[in-house]
C-alpha cells in the first residue's frame, strides 16, 4: 500500500468524526454569545466591559433558544443581576423562541420577588407564550394567590384566553364554587381590565 493511500485511510475516520460533532450554535463566538456566556458565569467585569463597548448587547439573544440575559438571570432567581440588567436597558418584555418572557418564567418558577420586580419595571402582564398562556394563567395553575394578586393589581386580565379557549378565571372556577382562587380574582381584578379574551401573541419590541 502506498504512503498516500495509507494516510488517506487513516484520515477518513477522523474526518467523519468531525462531521458528526455539532458546530457551535453561535458561529465563531460572536460578541453576543460571549456576553451571554459571561452572564451565565457571573463574570461581572466582562459583562460590564461588553456593555461599555456596545450597550445593545444587553438584549442579545441566544440564536438557538432566543433567550436573553434576563432569561438567564431569572432562571437562577438572581435579583441582583436582574436589577443590574434592567438598569442597563434590558427589554423586560422580550420573549424567547417560545414566547416565554422573563415575567412568565419567573411565575413558572414561583419566584414572586422576581415577578414583582419585573412588573414594577414595565413587564406587560398579558403577553402570552406559544400556548396562549399569560402569566396570570400560569399563576392560577400554580395556585399561587400572592402571585395572582400581584399580577391582577398590575392590571392582568383574568379573562384573556389561552389556545384552548380557557382564561385564568375559567381555570380558577374549576376548583369549585367559592374557592380561594376565584375569590382572589374577584377581589383584585381591576374593573377596567379588558374582557376581549384575546391575549397578546408574538414577540414584543
Amino acid at each position: 500500500m502506498s504512503l498516500s493511500r495509507a494516510v488517506l485511510r487513516a484520515a477518513v475516520p477522523v474526518l467523519a468524526m468531525g462531521l458528526m460533532m455539532p458546530a457551535p450554535a453561535w458561529a465563531d463566538f460572536s460578541d453576543g454569545y460571549k456576553f451571554l456566556e459571561a452572564v451565565k458565569k457571573k463574570e461581572g467585569d466582562k459583562v460590564e466591559q461588553a456593555l461599555m463597548d456596545s450597550g445593545s448587547l444587553v438584549n442579545a439573544r441566544d440564536v438557538s433558544t432566543g433567550e436573553t440575559a434576563l432569561h438567564i438571570v431569572t432562571q437562577r432567581r438572581d435579583l441582583t443581576w436582574l436589577s443590574y440588567l434592567a438598569g442597563k436597558g434590558a427589554n423586560v418584555n422580550q420573549g424567547d423562541d417560545h414566547g416565554l418572557t422573563p415575567l412568565q418564567l419567573a411565575v413558572n418558577l414561583g419566584w414572586r420577588e422576581g415577578a414583582e420586580f419585573l412588573v414594577e419595571h414595565g413587564a406587560r402582564t398579558d403577553v402570552s407564550n406559544d400556548a396562549g398562556e399569560t402569566p396570570l394563567i400560569s399563576a392560577v395553575h400554580r395556585k399561587d394567590k400572592q402571585l395572582m394578586q400581584a399580577l391582577l393589581q398590575a392590571g392582568a386580565d383574568p379573562d384573556a384566553a389561552d389556545n384552548s379557549g380557557r382564561s385564568a378565571r375559567d381555570y380558577a372556577k374549576l376548583e369549585g364554587e367559592g374557592n380561594s382562587l376565584t375569590a382572589t380574582i374577584e377581589t383584585y381584578a381591576k374593573k377596567g381590565a379588558s374582557k376581549s379574551s384575546k391575549p397578546v401573541y408574538g414577540p414584543v419590541f
